[in-house]
C-alpha cells in the first residue's frame, strides 16, 4: 500500500536518514522522488537540509573518497567516476582527492593488490601476466603510471 506523504513528514524522515550517514544531494533527491513528492517540494527540502548542514557535498565527497580508497581499495579514476555519477561537481572532489589520498599509501595499496593478484594468475609468459595485472588494476580504477611503477618493482617476497 503506497501512502503519499506530505512535505513536513518527508523532511522529518529524510532528516533522520541524513543523520545516520553521509548522503549527497542526488541520493536525497532520488529518495524524495520515489516518495512521490513534487519538484518544488524536493528543492525546498534539499535547501533546508543544506542550510541545517545535514547535506554537504564536500563532506560527503571526503568521506566517500576515504572509504572507497581505504576499505574498497579503489583507484582515483574509479572514485572520480563514481562521484561524477552522483552529480558531485569536479570543483569539489578533485581538490579533496589529493587532500584525502596519501600518495605513498595509495602506491602501497596498489602494489599489495597486484602482488596478491599475481599469485592467483596463471600465464604462459611474463608479458601475458603483466597484461592481466594491468587490466585488473585499470578495472580497480588505478592510473597506468602508478600501475607501471608497481609492476616494474622487483619481487623480493616470492
Amino acid at each position: 500500500m503506497n501512502t503519499v506523504i506530505d512535505e513536513k513528514e518527508a523532511l522529518s524522515r529524510i532528516t533522520r536518514f541524513c543523520s545516520m550517514a553521509e548522503h549527497c544531494r542526488a541520493e536525497i533527491e532520488e529518495k524524495l522522488r520515489k516518495w512521490g513528492l513534487p519538484g518544488d517540494a524536493i528543492k525546498r527540502i534539499i535547501n533546508t537540509l543544506e542550510q541545517e548542514s545535514y547535506v554537504d557535498e564536500a563532506r560527503f565527497s571526503r568521506a566517500f573518497i576515504r572509504d572507497k580508497y581505504r576499505f574498497d581499495k579503489w583507484g582515483k579514476v574509479k572514485i572520480a567516476q563514481a562521484l561524477r555519477l552522483k552529480h558531485i561537481p569536479e570543483a569539489i572532489y578533485i581538490p579533496l582527492m589529493s587532500e584525502v589520498v596519501d600518495q605513498e599509501e595509495y602506491q602501497a595499496i596498489l602494489c599489495k593488490l597486484l602482488s596478491a593478484k599475481r599469485r592467483s594468475l596463471h600465464a604462459e609468459s611474463d608479458y601475458e601476466l603483466n597484461a592481466k595485472l594491468v587490466r585488473y588494476a585499470l578495472g580497480r580504477g588505478f592510473e597506468i603510471t602508478d600501475i607501471g611503477r608497481c609492476i616494474d618493482l622487483p619481487e623480493e617476497n616470492e
